[in-house]
């Protein structure tokens, strides 16, 4: 894994490419924009990059997820893991395709 410490690396990996998980399928939009689809909801919201973590304002379904600053790391095989509190929280995996 290697650590995403800026936004121009973050959107290079991530322009045009939808990131996926069982039943999630989200594209993180150059422009700031979330969008996407979890389970039978649409998930919608606005990201930034802020002190060299991912920081994003989430809504699944019409519910707040909140606000949350997130580090990022990728691989080389297609990959990408967000670690919520500033990578000191819960992970979530993501296959980029």
């Amino acid at each position: 894994m290697i650590k995403v410490d800026d936004q121009k690396e973050f959107v290079d990996v991530v322009a045009g490419k939808t990131l996926t998980r069982p039943l999630i399928k989200i594209s993180v939009k150059p422009d700031g924009r979330i969008e996407g689809r979890g389970a039978r909801w649409d998930i919608e919201g606005t990201w930034s990059w802020k002190d060299g973590y991912f920081c994003r304002d989430l809504f699944w379904g019409g519910d707040a997820l909140g606000y949350n600053c997130q580090a990022v790391e990728a691989t080389a095989d297609g990959r990408i893991k967000f670690t919520s509190d500033r990578g000191k929280g819960d992970s979530a995996m993501f296959r980029l395709r």
